[in-house]
């Protein structure tokens, strides 16, 4: 199952991608943990879009703005496969 950490403001893409079969997470409370995530979904909103100028992971990150679920789950499958 892929882990995947999502913004918090972005509930609408969280509950469909749990229904789909992801294991999701905010983001909020993980960014101690990111390196054990496979993508990051984040709103756009903020350009530190993770509260750390240096973050460091492999996870790939995903600007989800202007993006509908489907749109979102269709990046985290091209990025993934």
């Amino acid at each position: 199952m892929r882990k995947i950490a999502v913004e918090r403001s972005l509930k609408n893409v969280k509950n469909y991608l749990n229904t789909n079969g992801y294991e999701v997470t905010d983001l909020e409370s993980s960014k101690a943990s990111l390196k054990n995530f496979d993508a990051i979904v984040v709103s756009g909103q903020n350009s530190n879009l993770l509260g750390m100028q240096d973050t460091n992971t492999r996870a790939s990150v995903i600007n989800a703005a202007g993006m509908t679920p489907e749109d979102v789950q269709n990046q985290i499958t091209n990025r993934l496969s």
